[in-house]
């Protein structure tokens, strides 16, 4: 009998040691599998769909989809239709759910996302950025001079001209992913 006890305990502290890993390594999966990749080179940061430019039809669904958001209410953070957007929250939300591609969170870290585009070489989709050193505010050319944001707090996304009087007088660049 001792030596089946000593037998069965020897098989035991294995065991609880499996048991108690077993947690371990499934909350270590989690983690890894939640963690987005890191930054691609020339992408700016997030999984991208990959090193070749958007298609025209790509770019048409991204401007075909912030038109379809016009309306929605501003929220500051904001990221969802149900929630509400601020200007980065609509831009991510839109480039997601059109092409599957991540852009980065903040309009001053979008500054780096993708390549430099002339105003004058403006296409559907491109990202149009306000503000003279650092960009601090965004939205999405959807053709004909027009471009969709998420303009403040108390407003809604919408629809403006770049060559309305406010906008006009803003130091604009664009991005093209």
């Amino acid at each position: 009998m001792f030596h089946a006890l000593a037998l069965s305990r020897s098989f035991r502290t294995p065991l609880r040691w499996l048991l108690r890993l077993i947690p371990i390594g499934l909350c270590i999966l989690m983690v890894g599998c939640a963690s987005p990749p890191g930054p691609r080179s020339g992408q700016g940061q997030g999984p991208s769909i990959g090193s070749t430019p958007l298609s025209d039809e790509q770019s048409n669904s991204i401007a075909i989809h912030a038109l379809g958001l016009v309306g929605t209410p501003y929220r500051y953070g904001g990221n969802t239709p149900d929630g509400g957007f601020d200007c980065s929250g609509l831009i991510g939300y839109v480039y997601v759910h059109s092409v599957g591609q991540v852009p980065p969170r903040t309009v001053a870290r979008m500054s780096a996302f993708g390549r430099p585009v002339a105003m004058s070489e403006l296409r559907t989709g491109d990202l149009v950025l306000f503000g003279s050193s650092t960009p601090s505010h965004a939205g999405i050319y959807v053709g004909g001079g027009r471009f969709v944001h998420a303009p403040s707090t108390g407003g809604e996304v919408r629809l403006d001209r770049l060559d309305g009087v406010y906008w006009s007088r803003q130091v604009t660049q664009a991005r093209r992913p």
